[in-house]
């Protein structure tokens, strides 16, 4: 019975291994293999490491268009990683600047 147990615990440790896509050493195609990510993602994603590595999920949700906490929250929980690390939401809560309206000014409202 143990040794059912530690194999049952050994495959899934294996397979959440596999699972992990890191965004700033991963292709087109491992991007999309995560879950909610499609190819206008994966290309804004990629376009956005060109110019630079991500170096925290903050840097990510900042610098890549439509990617926010939720989504953030989302590709951590299928295995999306930044250089290693899981998406954590309380480490980054309050952190956003408040978005800009058209004319340029800053949202006062909540």
């Amino acid at each position: 019975m143990l040794k059912k147990l530690l194999c049952v615990f050994a495959m899934l440790m294996a397979h959440a291994a596999y699972a992990a896509v890191d965004v700033n050493k991963a292709d087109q195609a491992a991007l999309e293999s995560v879950k909610g990510i499609g190819p206008s993602v994966s290309t804004r994603i990629l376009d956005e490491r060109k110019k630079a590595p991500f170096k925290d999920w903050g840097d990510f949700v900042g610098r890549v268009k439509g990617v926010g906490e939720g989504n953030a929250t989302r590709f951590s929980k299928e295995g999306l990683t930044v250089n290693g690390a899981t998406f954590t939401p309380s480490e980054h809560a309050g952190k956003a600047e408040p978005r800009k309206d058209k004319a340029g000014k800053k949202d006062t409202k909540g």
